[in-house]
């Protein structure tokens, strides 16, 4: 099985990891289409630069030609400027002309390292964002990742990252997802990290993508709502199911932006795997550390046969409730909710309750950081008194798109790996794209997903 490995000794950001996938091999027109087709007013800047003597990629995303600046920087040169502002509209207010001068300062996203820009001489320099369209919601978000020119799997991944990052910002502020703004991770550059991560991601070609236990830093990191301590608030609920742990260096290592990165497209979380090294890349963080290479490190190659037998394994969380007072309609409504909701799997059983009542046995798979909001779903759309809930394992294959052209459009084929040995064990074409090309065409659904499989087979045979 073919494998990414990332090791995040010095954590991760969202431009570490595009720049990690350049120096893996990646080509660099991957990411400025990318950026070309989300149709925003940015473009990517690349450089090879030193860390702790080892040499790594350094990308910025330049939007609305200014370079990001990390949040704490930010928010220090925001109150400063807001402090100025105040004195010069109280100054402006008392001269001759009556003028007024107005100030506006919009928000920047964190997701790169606390670092500082510095160029060959020691100079120390610093930039400040002005996006003028930083209060971005997820689904002005969703509208532009859409709209871009990407593989369909790409677009959903990005959205999932931000859905993922939505999530833990609404559950921090306890608000509703919906009324997340994004203020500190829905600017331009933010859109360009995601997207181009979840299209880079796709473009590496492997089976899975896993993870190293995260060094999230230490300190204390300032960010619109005050200050915290690192992990910031949103960070450790991203990484809720991942092993963290806090080094020497105090500084933020670990953003929300690369914390959604793994979340969503890392498949586990475990120390170097048994594999055969082919590439390498180094994704550099901004600053340099005295004695630390402050880089993200991707490896790519094939699992050891030694290895071979081992199938990811997972934590998922199972809820069950029994209902025998309730109607059809009703119970497919809430199986159709709980999916929508990021349910992993719903199913009903037939069962025979007390006083011989014919009853139903909903149940629902899921990650275990949703299963506070699917149990509170589950609570308020069906009659249940009461939602049983525990972890068990489960043995995943690994998975991935392909995605073909049949006469009708492109359809994507899901393919299935077992044991690591990299060749397809299951596949299917994707229900939803096939349904709607049935509808649009007015031809049976069979034929559909016949011709789906015929291609993928001969697309497979050559």
């Amino acid at each position: 099985m073919r494998i990414a490995y990332l090791e995040c000794f010095s954590g991760i950001s969202g431009d570490m990891f595009l720049g990690a996938l350049l120096d893996a091999g990646i080509p660099p027109e991957v990411l400025t289409k990318t950026v070309e087709a989300l149709g925003v007013d940015a473009r990517l800047e690349i450089s090879r630069v030193q860390r702790s003597g080892i040499s790594a990629v350094k990308l910025d995303v330049i939007a609305a030609g200014e370079k990001e600046l990390p949040r704490e920087e930010f928010w220090e040169k925001q109150a400063q400027a807001e402090q100025h502002t105040q004195k010069h509209e109280h100054s402006h207010s008392h001269d001759e002309h009556g003028h007024e001068e107005e100030h506006q300062h919009s928000h920047a996203h964190d997701h790169d390292h606390e670092h500082e820009d510095e160029d060959k001489h020691g100079h120390s320099h610093e930039h400040s964002h002005s996006h003028e369209h930083y209060h971005r919601g997820l689904k002005e978000i969703r509208e532009i990742i859409n709209k871009a020119a990407i593989s369909q799997t790409a677009k959903q991944k990005a959205i999932r990252i931000f859905e993922v990052l939505g999530a833990a910002e609404a559950k921090v502020h306890n608000t509703d997802i919906e009324k997340i703004h994004f203020h500190e991770v829905g600017a331009i550059d933010a859109i360009v990290d995601i997207t181009c991560a979840a299209v880079g991601a796709e473009a590496l070609g492997v089976d899975e993508i896993i993870c190293s236990p995260l060094n999230v830093g230490g300190g204390t990191v300032k960010c619109a709502h005050g200050t915290f301590p690192i992990p910031a608030p949103a960070t450790l609920e991203l990484l809720k199911t991942a092993p963290v742990y806090s080094g020497e260096i105090q500084k933020e290592l670990v953003t929300p932006t690369g914390a959604a990165i793994v979340n969503v497209l890392a498949g586990r979380f475990t120390n170097f795997p048994g594999m055969k090294p082919e590439r390498v890349g180094y994704g550099a963080g901004t600053r340099d550390f005295k004695d630390h290479p402050n880089v993200l490190r991707l490896t790519i190659g094939e699992t050891l046969e030694s290895h071979a037998s081992l199938i990811p394994e997972e934590t998922i969380t199972i809820l069950e409730a029994n209902v025998d007072d309730m109607t059809a309609q009703i119970f497919g409504y809430v199986m159709e909710r709980v999916l929508q909701e990021g349910a992993l799997d719903v199913f009903a059983t037939s069962v025979q309750m007390k006083k011989n009542r014919p009853g139903m046995m909903l149940t629902v798979l899921c990650r275990p950081e949703d299963t506070p909001k699917l149990t509170k779903l589950i609570f308020a759309e069906t009659t249940t008194l009461g939602v049983r809930m525990r972890e068990e394992k489960r043995a995943r294959l690994a998975r991935r798109y392909m995605a073909i052209s049949t006469r009708w459009g492109e359809i994507r084929m899901k393919l299935a790996n077992l044991n690591g040995s990299g060749s397809v064990s299951n596949y299917a074409p994707e229900y939803e794209d096939c349904r709607r090309i049935a509808e649009q065409e007015r031809i049976p659904l069979k034929a559909v997903m016949q011709e789906a499989i015929r291609v993928y087979l001969e697309k497979e045979n050559g």
